[in-house]
C-alpha cells in the first residue's frame, strides 16, 4: 500500500507548525514531512515539537544536509529522537545545496565521499558501535553513543543524479527524490538505486519516496505552474492539481511507477496549510490504492 504524506514547508513562519502538526494527526494523516532549508527552520527541533504535539503521527525530515552537521551530533539528535518517539521518525541525508553551504564554510570537494562516509559511521554509531574512522572528511576516535536507540532506524537519503541514486542504494534504506521527478524518473530511479544494492550485496527493501507538487482549490493551476520545478522539462506532467479524484489519480501514477511512498508538497504560496494536510488525508488518502 502507497504511503502518503504532506509537507510543511519550510518558508511557512514555525509558529503555524503547531496548527498544521495537530490538523495532521487528527485527520489522519500518515506522514509530515520537514525540511532543513538554509536560513530557515532547523529540522531536529521542528521535528521533536511535532512528536510531542502529536500522538500517532510519523515525521519525515528530507533532508538533514551533511555538510552543516557533525555526523556525532547527527547521531546524538536521531537517537533521541527515537528514544523518545519509537518507530515514529524517519531521518534523511543528502548533500546540501552546494551554495548554501559554500555560505556557511562547509562545501566540500567531494560531497559524494562525504555522505558515503558519513552515512556509514551514522549507521554504526546508531547500532551501538564504539566507532573509530579516519575518512577523507568523517574523522571519530573511539566515539559511542551513551544512549542509542533499542532499534536502529533506517536511514535515507536524498539523491537527485545518477551518482548519487546509486550511493544511495549502497548506503541508505530508502531514497527520497524531489518534486519534478517524473513517473518514468521513478522508474529509471529504481534502476540505478538497485545497482547500487547490488554492488552492495544489499538484498534488504529499498523504497523510493516522492515529492510531488500539489495544489487545490481556488487558483490552483496558476500556483502549481508557478511552483514548477525549474528543472523539470516544459510541459512535463509532474503536478497534482485539483479536487481529491484529480490529486488522486496523479498519486497514483507515480505509485504505479514505483514510489512506495508519495510526498504531496503544497506551492509556497499556498493559503492555507492546515487545509492542505486535512485535504490530503480526507480527500485523496481514501482514493489512493
Amino acid at each position: 500500500m502507497t504511503t502518503l504524506g504532506a509537507v510543511f514547508l519550510p518558508t511557512t513562519p514555525p509558529e503555524r507548525l503547531g496548527a498544521v502538526a495537530r490538523t495532521a494527526d487528527e485527520s489522519g494523516l500518515e506522514k509530515l514531512w520537514l525540511w532543513e532549508d538554509c536560513f530557515e527552520a532547523g529540522a531536529v527541533s521542528a521535528t521533536s515539537a511535532v512528536l510531542g504535539w502529536t500522538q500517532r503521527l510519523h515525521v519525515g525530515i528530507g533532508v538533514l544536509p551533511v555538510p552543516l552537521r557533525n555526523v556525532a551530533l547527527t547521531a546524538m539528535e536521531t537517537a533521541t529522537l527515537h528514544r523518545l518517539f519509537p518507530g515514529r521518525v524517519d531521518v534523511g541525508l543528502g548533500h546540501g545545496v552546494q551554495g548554501w553551504m559554500g555560505q556557511v564554510g562547509a562545501r566540500v570537494e567531494s560531497p559524494l565521499t562525504l555522505l558515503e562516509e558519513y552515512a556509514n559511521a551514522l549507521r554504526a554509531l546508531l547500532a551501538g558501535s564504539r566507532v573509530t574512522t579516519a575518512g577523507r572528511y568523517v574523522t571519530l576516535d573511539g566515539v559511542r553513543l551513551h544512549w542509542p536507540p533499542a532499534d536502529p532506524p533506517r536511514l535515507l537519503a536524498g539523491a537527485q543524479g545518477p551518482r548519487s541514486m546509486r550511493l544511495s542504494g549502497q548506503v541508505a534504506d530508502g531514497t527520497i527524490l524531489v518534486a519534478g521527478t517524473t513517473p518514468d524518473g521513478v522508474r529509471a530511479a529504481r534502476a540505478l538505486v538497485d545497482e547500487g544494492r547490488v554492488a552492495a550485496g544489499r538484498m534488504d527493501p529499498h523504497p523510493l519516496i516522492v515529492y510531488l507538487l500539489a495544489a487545490t482549490g481556488a487558483g490552483a493551476r496558476e500556483r502549481a505552474e508557478g511552483g514548477r520545478p525549474s528543472w523539470s522539462r516544459p510541459g512535463e506532467n509532474v503536478l497534482a492539481v485539483g479536487d481529491g479524484p484529480a490529486v488522486a489519480d496523479a498519486v497514483q501514477r507515480w505509485a504505479d511507477a514505483g514510489a512506495q511512498e508519495v510526498v504531496l508538497q503544497p506551492t509556497p504560496d499556498d493559503p492555507d496549510p492546515e487545509g492542505f494536510v486535512r485535504f490530503v488525508a480526507e480527500q485523496v488518502r481514501p482514493l489512493v490504492r
